[in-house]
This record gives C-alpha cells, structure tokens and sequence, in this order.
C-alpha cells in the first residue's frame, strides 16, 4: 500500500493504494511504518509521490458514509481525523525536508497531506482542492490551518468557502504550490530539485526548518533561533568540510 525507498541521502515514500489512494486508517497505520522506517535512515530529503493515477483523492467515502449511518459515527470519525493530524504532524515536524510530489486530484484530505509538507510541485494539469463544503463539511485534518499560514486568508478564503479547485498552474500563482511544470517535464523537475537539496547540508536544512516554525508561533523568537542555529552548525564536522571545500584553491 505504502513503501519507502533509500538512495543515498534521499528517501521516497510512495502512496499505492489502488484505484486512488483513499486515506483510511490502514493508509494511516502503512504511512506511518513508512515514517519509521526514514527516520531510521535520517535522510536529508523525503520525496512523497503516488504509483496511482493521482496523488491522493482523500478521505475514503465509505468508512465516511459508515460514520454517518452508525451509532456512535460521530465519535468514530472525530477520532479518525485525530489520527490523521497525528500522521500529518510527523511529516511536518520531520527533521528532512519533505517535496509533496502531485499529479491528478489531490483533495480533500489528499491536499492536507500535501500541505503538511515543505515543498510542494504540481503539474499543470493536476487538480486541488478542499471541496468539503460539498458534502456538509469541513477540511479538518489541518487545511483550515496549513492553508492560510502557506498563501494567506484570503487565498484560503477562496478554495475552503467556495469549495474551487484549481489545476496546478493556478495553484502555483495562488502560493499552494512552488513549481508546477507540464506533465512531460514533471518527472525531470523532480530529479532536478531532488539532485539540488540532496546535495545539501541536513544539519544546516534541519536548523533552517527550526527557524521557519518559529515564524508561525508567536511566543518563540524567530531572530534568538537564527543566533541560536549557527552555534551548533560551526562545531559540526559537516558544515566545517563544507566551508572548506567552498575556501579551497581552485585548480
């Protein structure tokens, strides 16, 4: 259903739930041995990515449709979406940087996945929403949140409360997304982003991520972390090779 694979200083985790990977608590409980299994690894970069024809479509309307003809529905769905902001907070609070990697619908709950990553491309064809509002409810496994912090109020205004959704080169202008490239080129626009970040400094990425979280929680002080992080980074035997290299006498 969901499996992770290694390749040097990159982890791929790939969704493959047939036909469009519908999020249900075994999807839930696969993506989180996946995460066990990077972490392990302490990669510098996760590539999340589908083997289906879109990223992922979201919540799997029948186990919605059962909460809702059961007894006892309402608990059972409110303590389904907690385990989905729990998979959502690991892959944000994730020391690698993650790439959301998204063609065909991306929706609902699939979008929220998507958010809860660093970066995210798109091609201009894919599709993405959070169209809840169609069927009496909400985005609530982190969009109304993830949203506006990445592209704004307004922005998310316009795809919660009017239930859009817009391709890929649409959410690239609204902020949703940072690249959105045509279908030919997706795969070669991934490899080139994958080539460039893998290639970077985990530790240095790992403290840049710290500092961007403190952006959106008011009790931290974003600029004491920025004197902060550099003080572990300049004793790391990384960064000290790295700076080296870069001062090294060019032949």
């Amino acid at each position: 259903m969901i499996h992770a694979s290694h390749d040097a200083a990159v982890s791929t985790i790939t969704l493959g739930r047939p036909p469009v990977n519908a999020i249900d608590p075994d999807f839930v409980t696969a993506f989180h041995a996946a995460l066990d299994e990077v972490e392990a690894r302490q990669p510098t970069l996760v590539v999340i990515r589908s083997d289906q024809r879109c990223f992922c479509a979201g919540a799997d309307l029948g186990l919605i449709r059962t909460c809702f003809d059961q007894e006892g529905g309402v608990d059972r769905m409110a303590a389904y979406v907690r385990t989905l902001h729990r998979l959502f907070d690991r892959i944000e609070a994730l020391s690698a940087v993650t790439l959301a990697c998204i063609a065909g619908a991306t929706l609902g709950g699939g979008l929220e996945l998507a958010l809860s990553c660093d970066l995210r491309i798109a091609t201009t064809t894919a599709k993405l929403g959070l169209p809840e509002a169609r069927v009496g409810m909400i985005p609530g496994a982190g969009g109304t949140q993830r949203l506006p912090r990445l592209a704004g109020p307004g922005v998310a205004a316009r795809i919660i409360l009017s239930a859009d959704v817009v391709d890929g080169g649409e959410a690239q202008r609204l902020g949703i997304v940072q690249w959105a490239v045509e279908e030919s080129a997706f795969e070669r626009e991934i490899a080139r982003i994958v080539d460039r970040i893998g290639g970077l400094s985990r530790e240095a990425l790992a403290a840049s991520k710290h500092c961007l979280r403190g952006y959106f929680d008011p009790a931290v002080d974003g600029f004491e972390r920025e004197l902060e992080q550099p003080q572990a980074l300049m004793r790391s035997p990384d960064s000290k090779q790295r700076v080296a290299r870069f001062f090294a006498p060019k032949n």
